[in-house]
């Protein structure tokens, strides 16, 4: 399946369809047909209005209003925007998703004091994190639909503010002495909270598909470098501050990085852009000559009840899990990577276990995450020259599927047995005769690993599903979190169960062979992965349209 790019200095027209027509205030806007992906293959029920066709025929002038569209007017779209607006976008939603997952990481140092301010049992304490990762994994994909619909700033300046005022119920349960209040406020923090199936979007906005892999390793390096801030700084405040300052220090994070993206960060979703601009047009074109251009756009077309409750709204929200479910390359790649970052919380329960055979104090059994995050830093600076190499690779073969898909995962088929390697070292060097410096090498390794897996199946599935990739990813975030959540309930249970010689060591060779078995679907996925997309309808219904949905602007920068 071939990539091809079209450059041009303005919009141009679907052959064979007459042009939309035009009056003396109008002449310089030329409205196009707007075509998206063929439905014949894809389940109905799963197809949103932003993916239906649309198609716009001949319109009298004097009647319904032409509609202006985003290949009308690409200087209007965020992928026109300047290189330095783009990267400040993205750092900003760099440190949005990095404030969510520390809310979800965090909290794991309070637990302690929790307990002994509540008198409640450990597994009741750990409850804060569970319930906080589950329901993060279904509140991120119930705002996607809404970002698409009032675009991505109000959507996440709204998450932000609930998320932020979510944080007072916790952190006042002091004063109350009401320990439901803490379970209370973590469901609905995590409930409220966009995620990455807005951050990504923002990303999608900005860039076309061939050129969203250098941002899209930068904000999955945000995505999970989050997870493991939270322990290294949480170890100092449990030594030497109240546990409730786990939770202000979120809020004060939290305030300060939605005041960043409300100053800084503009819009970015099309559909909204396009509407503003066209408001715009009209508005200069009345005061120029008096007279009201007979232009709008699809989103300018909606009732406020259209907007509000979509027709198909329970269909966005339910394709992540539909395609979940059904499609063989997002319920693997999303196991795969569920698993591979449920370990990270898992280990924020568990770590204290490994470490404490060397009498590691609180403070130093925080630390002991950054070794993790060496492994981040590590991945995402190894797989930069990747991207290179797959760019080139595509460019030299753009009618070989496998350089234009299963390339993406060339890179995981070296790194990602590192995760059952790491989690070995990370076993049998956990021995009061080894030196404490194993467990952490074994943990770099599982950080290379855990980021590779992420990026490198957020980028397979991105390619493959195309303007489905919203879901297939949605996919991905869900197994993410609700593994990670599920599995830190499990955590203390897991390792308790093993009372026996050597009990610890079996416990994580258990998980090792676990993560061998997942890692395994990427070789198979690497040689299988062209029969495999021949029997998915939603990939297949890309095969005559990926060229176009590739399309950039000549104003575009990088």
């Amino acid at each position: 399946m071939a990539f091809s790019q079209t450059q041009s200095d303005g919009p141009s027209e679907k052959a064979g369809l007459p042009p939309s027509p035009t009056n003396d205030s109008t002449a310089q806007i030329t409205v196009t047909s707007v075509f998206s992906v063929s439905q014949d293959s894809v389940p109905k029920h799963t197809v949103s209005h932003d993916e239906a066709t649309l198609v716009q025929g001949n319109v009298n002038a004097g009647a319904l209003p032409a509609i202006l569209t985003e290949k009308d007017c690409p200087e209007a779209l965020a992928t026109a925007w300047p290189r330095w607006l783009k990267w400040m976008t993205l750092i900003c939603t760099f440190l949005v998703q990095i404030s969510m997952n520390l809310n979800a990481s965090l909290y794991a140092n309070a637990q302690s004091g929790v307990q002994r301010e509540f008198g409640v049992s450990s597994m009741a304490a750990v409850s804060g994190s569970a319930i906080f990762l589950v329901t993060y994994a279904f509140g991120c994909e119930l705002w996607a639909p809404w970002s698409e619909e009032f675009g991505r700033k109000p959507v996440l300046q709204i998450s932000l503010f609930l998320v932020n005022l979510m944080c007072l119920p916790v952190a006042m349960a002091k004063n109350s002495g009401y320990f439901p209040a803490i379970l209370i406020g973590r469901g609905l923090g995590g409930l409220f909270s966009a995620g990455g199936s807005v951050t990504l979007g923002v990303v999608a906005d900005m860039y076309t598909l061939r050129r969203q892999e250098y941002p899209l390793a930068f904000i999955v390096l945000s995505s999970v470098g989050g997870s493991i801030i939270g322990p290294i700084i949480g170890g100092f405040i449990e030594t030497y501050l109240d546990w409730t300052w786990c939770i202000w220090l979120q809020l004060i994070v939290g305030v300060v990085v939605q005041l960043l993206h409300l100053i800084l960060v503009p819009e970015t979703r099309s559909s909204v852009l396009v509407y503003a601009h066209v408001r715009k047009l009209r508005k200069d074109r009345l005061k120029e000559t008096g007279v009201d251009p007979n232009i709008t756009s699809l989103y300018g077309t909606m009732t406020w009840r259209e907007i509000l409750l979509p027709k198909q709204l329970w269909a966005l929200w339910t394709r992540p899990f539909y395609m979940f479910g059904t499609e063989r390359i997002v319920m693997v790649l999303s196991l795969l990577s569920g698993f591979s970052d449920a370990l990270i919380f898992m280990q924020i329960q568990s770590l204290h276990r490994v470490f404490q055979i060397w009498g590691f104090s609180t403070v130093q059994i925080g630390l002991a995450f950054i070794p993790i995050g060496i492994g981040y830093f590590i991945a995402y600076f190894t797989y930069i020259p990747v991207i290179s190499r797959n760019r080139a690779l595509r460019a030299r073969n753009p009618r070989c599927e496998r350089a234009q898909y299963e390339s993406r995962l060339w890179w995981l088929l070296y790194t990602s047995p590192l995760l059952p390697i790491g989690l070995l070292i990370f076993a049998w060097s956990s021995t009061p005769t080894a030196h404490w410096s194993g467990p952490m090498v074994g943990c770099i390794c599982i950080g290379i690993a855990n980021y590779n897996i992420y990026m490198a199946s957020i980028d397979y599935m991105v390619a493959s599903y195309g303007p489905y990739s919203a879901s297939a990813t949605g996919g991905n975030g869900f197994a993410r979190d609700f593994l990670a959540g599920s599995l830190t309930w499990a955590a203390a249970p897991y390792y308790d169960s093993f009372r026996f010689g050597y009990g610890l060591q079996a416990a994580n060779t258990v998980l090792a062979g676990i993560g061998l078995v997942l890692v395994t679907a990427t070789y198979w996925f690497y040689f299988r992965g062209a029969s495999m997309r021949k029997h998915s309808p939603f990939a297949q219904s890309l095969t005559q349209t990926i060229a176009e949905a590739d399309e950039e602007p000549s104003t575009a920068a990088l």
